[in-house]
């Protein structure tokens, strides 16, 4: 417990220290939300994967579809390295890059503005970003407090008060330029972190054989291509996670970053490994929740015999690492967890300060009063996410399943189609959001798994702006 709390205390102030020397760096809005946009291709590959993979993933996405779907849950990891990463950053990353200079824009919204000639479709969108992605960042604090509850005992809303508190004073010193730099030792950590949890749980489990072995006794489909819940079930996930990405405004914005062309080659090849390394570890070792977990090992994790699946993954590891090694896990899901918190928290700051302040309020901001606001708004986003796990509405992948697909179903069709195609046209690419947005919310609003409303949602909003522009062209004077 001891040598826990110290490397924890090192590691916190490691990053108070990155945050203050990113501060002194940060001298404009650009250097706070982009880094100057002259960021290099492994920094970007790094913050890429951190930014996609996080608490969320290790504690909640691991333990709930590793416990139902079994090995068939690696087919996320697989998708969502070779869509998600490889896909995204092979046909967007340099297209990004150079709409993101053509327009002179810093945030998502701003891209909608411009391209569609909408003012409503800027403020629509970053209405969007900062009400849908609340939940995202607070299922992320939900897995992290879990994490500090098991590891230190410690009463779940003091971890949770204690992680907002250190999140809001890391973002509000350094931004981008802070997150940068650390998201490099984030990702080594996690890459290390990942093997070491590969190969414990295999040792712990006694060998592959022995694993699979131990699954099929609980039902064979644990080791099938398609787990128990089914088909489905599972490719909606596969679907909300790998392609979503596309138009996540967190990950877009790395390609806003990003320095040039070459950078986004090496990125591409760098991000797409470390992804899969990341996905894969998270995934396997979910799978192995049932074999080690059960009511009488592990009772903090089970209620009236049934899994809490949140609180698997955390007493998970402090049962199979060896205590040698339980320290790493830790800076591996708080590693992965504050690059994605920072991401969010830097993304819904900027749709307040950036595109409704300044674009609709007061448009002469000055740059120095723009990055304050940024800070000021960064705080305050922290506290409504921390309001919002405190409460625990849902399981984890309940709460992303809402966050991404929300998001996903409105930003797809109008954010894809508008960079890869001039035929886009603005009535068809609100088309697309509303139609979108509209069925995901109402199909989950209804009882559809968020997963599911998400995926039916996304598809509708990619297949309906081609079709609406089709249908209704661009007028002559446009």
């Amino acid at each position: 417990m001891l040598i826990k709390m110290i490397v924890i205390a090192a590691f916190a102030l490691m990053i108070v220290v990155i945050g203050i020397i990113g501060m002194r760096r940060t001298r404009s809005f650009s250097d706070y939300f982009l880094g100057g946009g002259k960021v290099g291709p492994y920094m970007t590959a790094f913050t890429y994967g951190a930014a996609y993979f996080s608490a969320v993933l290790f504690i909640g996405f691991a333990g709930k579809i590793g416990w139902d779907f079994g090995y068939s849950g690696l087919w996320i990891a697989l998708f969502n390295s070779l869509v998600g990463v490889l896909g995204v950053w092979w046909l967007m990353g340099n297209r990004i890059k150079r709409m993101s200079q053509e327009y002179q824009v810093y945030t998502m919204p701003e891209y909608f503005e411009k391209r569609y000639q909408s003012r409503a479709f800027r403020l629509c969108s970053s209405i969007a970003i900062f009400v849908f992605f609340i939940p995202y960042s607070a299922a992320v604090f939900i897995g992290l407090s879990y994490l500090f509850q098991v590891n230190f005992h410690i009463d779940y809303t003091l971890a949770l008060v204690f992680m907002g508190l250190f999140t809001a004073l890391y973002l509000v010193l350094g931004g981008y330029k802070s997150m940068t730099i650390i998201d490099v030792i984030f990702g080594i950590i996690m890459a290390v972190g990942s093997l070491v949890l590969i190969i414990s749980a295999i040792n712990a489990g006694g060998g592959m054989t022995s694993i699979s072995t131990r699954l099929e006794s609980f039902n064979p489909d644990l080791t099938g291509l398609v787990g128990p819940p089914g088909l489905w079930p599972l490719f909606s996930l596969v679907f909300l996670t790998s392609v979503a990405p596309f138009a996540m405004p967190q990950l877009v914005q790395k390609f806003y970053a990003i320095k040039d062309k070459r950078a986004i080659r090496i990125g591409m090849v760098a991000s797409t490994l470390f992804s899969a390394l990341i996905a894969t570890a998270a995934y396997f070792t979910g799978a192995t929740t049932r074999i080690f977990m059960n009511p009488a090992v592990s009772p903090a994790a089970f209620k009236d015999g049934q899994p809490l699946f949140d609180a698997l993954m955390p007493e998970l590891l402090t049962n199979v690492i060896p205590e040698s090694l339980a320290v790493l896990m830790l800076l591996l899901i708080l590693s992965a967890s504050m690059s994605t918190l920072a991401a969010l928290v830097l993304i819904s700051s900027s749709s307040v300060a950036r595109d409704v302040y300044a674009g609709f309020i007061n448009r002469d901001v000055s740059d120095k009063n723009l990055t304050l606001m940024m800070r000021v708004c960064s705080a305050f986003f922290v506290a409504l996410s921390v309001l919002l796990a405190y409460f625990k509405p849902a399981s984890i992948v309940a709460i992303l399943g809402i966050s991404w697909g929300a998001i996903g179903s409105a930003f797809l069709g109008p954010f894809v189609w508008g960079i890869l195609s001039k035929r886009m046209t603005k009535i068809g690419a609100a088309v697309s959001a509303v139609a979108g947005l509209g069925t995901c919310l109402v199909l989950y609003i209804t009882g559809m798994p968020s997963p599911q409303a998400g995926t039916i949602g996304m598809i509708i909003s990619l297949a309906v702006n081609p079709l609406v522009s089709w249908i209704v062209p661009k007028p002559v004077n446009d």
